[in-house]
């Protein structure tokens, strides 16, 4: 499993390629476009991320033999309590 940072860093690296490249075109709508999107998908893949994490754990906290709609509702019922 590769490690959140390094998929971010990722993310980024994307990101700042085609970022710069606007930027040095001054292609301002372009950039403010990039901005939004790295901002909205950061944010979508650190709750996948977040996802992933909650069922790593998962099957070391819930009871042998539980399905996968029975972890799901243990992390709605997580989710609901925060």
């Amino acid at each position: 499993m590769r490690a959140r940072d390094r998929i971010l860093a990722n993310l980024e690296d994307l990101y700042r390629e085609t970022y710069e490249r606007a930027r040095e075109a001054g292609d301002q709508r372009r950039v403010e476009e990039l901005d939004a999107a790295y901002v909205r998908d950061q944010l979508m893949l650190e709750i996948l991320l977040d996802i992933r994490d909650l069922f790593s754990v998962a099957p070391a906290a819930t009871a042998k033999g539980s399905t996968a709609l029975e972890q799901l509702e243990s992390l709605r019922r997580l989710t609901k309590l925060r």
